[in-house]
């Protein structure tokens, strides 16, 4: 069984790990946990962003050497549940730092928040509702 305090890393590619950091570091707020500072070959270059100290983040990775086009769907989404309405102010924190604001493919997350598409079109999706 797996128990809930293990850590998760939810992995992703991404085409330019600098807009990617803009977006989920300076929007977002989340931390910059660990970058790789020099290009080594053979190696992919790597971004982990999350919440200081929690079990969780996002690692995106980027290889220069073979490139892989990120292909997410509209289904694919990175949730935050706040808790209380989204502050215009994060909208627009997320859309100056790369993010577009998009309309959900899943009519739920309009009706509980806002949608908005990061530098490689991944989802993520600010929830006005919490988890429990």
């Amino acid at each position: 069984m797996i128990d809930p305090t293990f850590p998760v890393r939810v992995a992703r590619p991404s085409r330019d790990l600098a807009a990617a950091e803009r977006f989920y570091v300076d929007g977002l707020g989340l931390a910059a946990l660990w970058r790789t500072t020099k290009r080594v070959p053979g190696e992919h270059d790597l971004l982990m962003v999350g919440p200081p100290g929690a079990a969780w983040h996002l690692e995106l990775t980027c290889d220069p050497e073979r490139p892989l086009e990120p292909t997410p769907t509209v289904d694919d989404l990175f949730v935050v549940y706040l808790g209380k309405p989204v502050e215009d102010s994060l909208v627009d924190r997320l859309v100056a730092a790369g993010g577009t604001r998009v309309p959900a493919h899943n009519p739920y997350w309009d009706e509980h928040g806002v949608t908005i598409a990061d530098p490689d079109g991944y989802r993520l999706v600010l929830c006005s509702r919490t988890w429990a």
